[in-house]
């Protein structure tokens, strides 16, 4: 009962994704003969399949190098899995974006249903995973000889990035699917940390009334406090934020040691992406806002009035 487990990476490093989705392998392989494959497929990208090899738990790591694989496209990762699906019963992503454009594939073609947002392993073929915007979970028991997962990275810790000692078995390519081809990307870049890896967020939400006065008092704070900076949908939709910083359902789903919400109601769709946070603090001057149903710590205030007041408390 070998899980495989695709990691993503960018041809120089792992993304911390990859860790998570590791550790759900790692414990369906203690239904079975406890081992955990690593397929690293990219472009030069021999330096991320050796430090795959001494991520805790891993026996194998397939390396797979070819051009057409340096850009993460979907159709040619999807068929470089299915050259070497049938060895494994559990294939696992990380419920990223990419992870999400490349396992559906992998399942049609498999012929098998997927297994989305999986967030607790319960025994090999018995998985929970969120529903209804996170507020109910779901008991999912699959059949299928193999079971195309996505693991939530809110769900499990990071595996100990050392520790191993895999092999590096570096295989052929399948041929490039020539369906796609990349032409470019626009990255942005920011001193700040990775939003889905940040151990502290700061959010504003509409509350704020403007861009200007989101920069002018949510950035001051996360400054302060080495945060990222997040956003609530609708003050990504008011203009306020840029749309890498949305978090919520439709956005990106954080679990940081800390996560202060500021001016956010806390609608469904934001609270799915940040309720797995350790440590929730909720500023809002509405009594009745749903945020404070999830916050370890309310404080019913204007954010203007608070924030600044918070800043000069931190030194």
């Amino acid at each position: 009962m070998t899980a495989l487990v695709i990691a993503e990476h960018d041809n120089t490093s792992f993304k911390g994704a990859t860790l998570n989705a590791i550790t759900a392998a790692k414990q369906i392989s203690l239904f079975g003969d406890g081992l955990v494959h690593v397929l690293v497929a990219g472009y030069n990208a021999r330096a991320v399949a050796l430090e795959a090899s001494e991520i805790e738990g891993v026996a194998k790591v397939i390396h797979v190098d070819a051009p057409y694989l340096e850009n993460g496209l979907a159709e040619n990762f999807a068929a470089q899995v299915l050259m070497i699906a049938a060895n494994y019963c559990h294939i696992l992503f990380p419920a990223t974006a990419s992870g999400k454009n490349i396992a559906p594939r992998v399942a049609a073609h498999l012929d098998v249903a997927q297994l989305s947002d999986v967030t607790k392993v319960i025994s090999a073929d018995t998985f929970e995973r969120t529903i209804y915007a996170g507020n109910a979970i779901a008991t999912v028991q699959a059949l299928d000889a193999t079971k195309v997962i996505t693991v939530r990275t809110t769900g499990f810790d990071p595996a100990a990035s050392t520790g191993g000692s895999a092999t590096v078995e570096t295989t052929a390519a399948a041929a490039d699917d020539g369906k796609s081809k990349f032409m470019g990307s626009e990255i942005a870049k920011s001193d700040r940390p990775e939003l889905t890896a940040a151990k502290i967020i700061v959010s504003g939400g509409r509350a704020l009334g403007s861009a200007e006065k989101f920069n002018d008092v949510m950035t001051p704070l996360a400054d302060k406090l080495g945060a990222a900076l997040g956003a609530s949908r609708a003050a990504v939709d008011a203009g306020y934020a840029p749309n890498d910083w949305q978090v919520g359902q439709t956005g990106k789903i954080v679990a940081p040691q800390l996560y202060i919400a500021a001016g956010i109601s806390g609608a469904i769709q934001h609270l799915a992406g940040m309720k797995d946070s350790k440590v929730i603090v909720a500023i809002n001057k509405d009594p009745e806002a749903p945020i404070f149903s999830v916050a370890d710590y309310g404080l019913e205030a204007d954010l203007f009035e608070a924030v600044p007041e918070l800043i000069r408390l931190a030194g």
